[in-house]
């Protein structure tokens, strides 16, 4: 049992890493680089069956502990979309059972157009107000480096509205100086940071070193 559940699984994560560094750097292997993005598309589809039962499952739990969970009634729309949009995709191409006549698109698409993208800019809407509060709350010159960001953040806003340009014409030229170079010298060592790390935990993980993602291990 342990071969399965420890042994395997690393293994075939070392294969599978070697594997794709190799056929980036040697191009003789360039078509083994494609047959194995097919097969990764095929894993990713079982994985998305396994993340859709986890994601029915537990709204599922809450809908038939009604009395004993709060906010079921979130859980059960869920559930009633998620059918919805399933019947919507595969029945007759996508067009829906109920879709109107002059859809052409489909009603698959209107639900995304007029319902997923409204709910999205909506929530969007609502990070903005989130963001201002948060801002508000952060950015108080109580140190130098503080003050540095209050004034860069209040010339970036205001360069990037029109009243920026009616304050003064150079607000606009110094909102995009301040983007194009001390944000983006400070984009680009957050990137390469970042990189780095992904290339550690990657290594880690095709040597077997990092094992979380084994889950825990059962005694």
């Amino acid at each position: 049992m342990r071969f399965f559940q420890r042994t395997l699984p690393l293994a075939i994560a070392m294969v599978a890493g070697l594997l794709g560094i190799l056929t980036f750097y040697i191009p003789v292997w360039a078509e083994f680089e494609t047959r194995s993005a097919i097969w990764f598309r095929i894993v990713f589809a079982f994985a998305m069956i396994l993340g859709i039962h986890s994601l029915l499952h537990m709204h599922w739990v809450k809908v038939t502990r009604a009395r004993a969970v709060q906010g079921w009634a979130y859980s059960a729309v869920t559930i009633v979309a998620f059918v919805i949009t399933l019947l919507f995709g595969l029945y007759n191409a996508g067009a829906g059972p109920f879709a109107p006549q002059d859809l052409k698109s489909g009603g698959l698409v209107w639900i995304y157009d007029k319902i997923f993208v409204s709910a999205g800019a909506t929530m969007f809407s609502l990070l903005a107000f989130f963001i201002a509060s948060a801002a508000y709350r952060t950015f108080r010159a109580r140190s130098t480096e503080a003050a540095i960001l209050l004034v860069a953040a209040i010339c970036v806003m205001l360069g990037r509205v029109p009243i920026g340009a009616a304050i003064s014409e150079y607000l606009p030229i110094l909102s995009q100086w301040l983007m194009d170079t001390p944000n983006m010298a400070a984009r680009r060592g957050i990137l390469i940071g970042v990189s780095l790390g992904a290339i550690a935990t990657a290594l880690r993980i095709i040597f077997g070193i990092e094992r979380s993602w084994l889950g825990e291990e059962k005694q």
